[in-house]
């Protein structure tokens, strides 16, 4: 999907919400309702999960290096929006276009807790290279796909956002903790927890 892509299809929405496969009268409804949650996905996890076809340059400056030392050895990383393709991966520092034995990627191998599909994020220096000339990141930006997770907490999401004409006051119910409000919805929540991006880390 493009950049700015809905994560679910109307298709997908309206097969969700039940006598409403057949019936158009709410089309642009359902389809504003998958924008508008695709875009506060995006906000809560803080990155977006959709992907370009061409590779394009994204510079990052040299207060966005990270540091940390083990011992005697010095690590530095540059955090960068994810992209998901190598092969027109292009990276420079200062001017100089490194190798591909001058950096490594991270996640490695895409890999996330056993799990592949995942996009890199970090580029790490290797041997004594360093980034105080800041980055220059030329890549094709996004993810391979849209996890399915995100694309169930979108559906999800639309579903309750279509549906909260029917909830007097926006209030599903009461729980323990008290009104149950139905933008505030555990399960989807719980679906995107492990994409959220950490905005903390240790310099």
């Amino acid at each position: 999907m493009a950049l700015g892509a809905a994560y679910a299809t109307l298709a997908e929405l309206k097969a969700r919400l039940s006598n409403l496969e057949d019936v158009a009268i709410y089309d642009d409804v359902l389809e504003d309702a998958l924008d508008s949650v695709s875009r506060e996905i995006e906000s809560h996890c803080g990155r977006q999960f959709n992907n370009t076809d061409t590779a394009t340059t994204r510079k990052y400056g040299p207060d966005e290096v990270f540091a940390l030392r083990e011992g005697a050895a010095v690590s530095r990383w540059v955090r960068v929006d994810d992209f998901y393709d190598t092969a027109e991966l292009v990276i420079e520092s200062g001017g100089t276009t490194w190798s591909g034995g001058d950096y490594l990627l991270h996640p490695r191998n895409g890999v996330i807790d056993g799990q592949p599909g995942w996009p890199y994020c970090e580029v790490h220096a290797d041997g004594l290279l360093r980034f105080d000339s800041g980055l220059s990141v030329t890549a094709k930006w996004g993810w391979a796909a849209v996890p399915a997770p995100v694309k169930q907490a979108c559906l999800i999401m639309a579903a309750e956002t279509f549906q909260i004409k029917d909830a007097p006051f926006g209030v599903a119910g009461m729980d323990q903790f008290g009104a149950i409000r139905v933008r505030d919805n555990r399960m989807a929540a719980a679906k995107l927890s492990r994409y959220c991006r950490d905005p903390i880390r240790v310099r």
